[in-house]
């Protein structure tokens, strides 16, 4: 599977795209896409496909415009990949949010940022291709600020420095990701064997009972048999991103109350 990066392409074409400074149109016939059309019908491909599949003939192919054509608007993959990310981001900051002045995170400072974490894992799982992209060099565009914006405003007055602050948002989203991604990757392997983990284990078994000789395995045996059965295979991403949310959010409280005592 394919990394791309962010930012891999003509920073300055690629800002002008994600904040809508258009260069002056030329004279002749009128536009048949909008830039916003090229990016949904590319977030579908990449959503149903992945990223390997997507290319600039595949989206002119499902829009009906020959493969050329795509160029005059967005100039390649790179910056296009750009403009996927930050729309897609955009789904955690919705204009009514970014101008709701923190009234979106009523509750708790631990509510919101499980609602965060959550969030997050839900994008990954609607938008697996993103898991894809490496954030280095993040899209700055409207939606991914939103949202950042946002993200601080879940964490601010709590007694935090400013470095604190985005160190606690970072390590609630990176979290997420990095949990959806073992989710992700579980279900693409699935889908690409055609064999589930219960029958992947069930295959399995009987030749590790022949091959290995678990007496020298004790607790890996003991903790890995009861492991097995309450995730129905090797591994169980739902249940490691409950666990592991809980264990970050007592981290984060330890970090609160230290701020906050006298």
């Amino acid at each position: 599977m394919t990394t791309e990066y962010s930012g891999a392409g003509d920073p300055v074409r690629s800002l002008e795209l994600l904040w809508g400074a258009q260069p002056r149109p030329r004279r002749g016939p009128r536009p048949r896409l909008t830039v916003e059309e090229i990016v949904r019908a590319a977030i579908a491909i990449a959503d149903a496909e992945g990223l390997d599949a997507l290319s600039m003939r595949r989206i002119a192919e499902s829009l009906g415009v020959a493969p050329m054509s795509i160029y005059t608007y967005v100039p390649g993959k790179s910056e296009l990949i750009d403009l996927m990310l930050d729309r897609a981001i955009g789904e955690l900051a919705p204009p009514a949010d970014a101008a709701a002045g923190g009234a979106e995170w009523a509750g708790e400072w631990r509510d919101r940022l499980e609602r965060m974490a959550r969030e997050h894992w839900d994008l990954y799982h609607r938008h697996p291709w993103m898991l894809q992209v490496s954030l280095g060099r993040p899209p700055m565009g409207p939606n991914l600020l939103d949202k950042y914006e946002r993200e601080l405003r879940a964490v601010d007055g709590l007694g935090l420095t400013d470095l604190e602050m985005d160190s606690v948002v970072a390590l609630v989203t990176g979290f997420a990701e990095s949990s959806a991604r073992v989710s992700v990757n579980a279900a693409q392997a699935e889908q690409r064997t055609g064999m589930s983990d219960e029958e992947w284990w069930e295959a399995s078994a009987p030749v590790l009972d022949k091959l290995v000789d678990y007496s020298r395995y004790p607790l890996g045996s003991r903790v890995g048999t009861v492991a097995g059965e309450e995730y129905g295979g090797a591994i169980g991403p739902g249940h490691a991103f409950e666990f592991g949310l809980e264990r970050v959010l007592d981290g984060i409280d330890a970090l609160i109350r230290t701020r906050r005592a006298p």
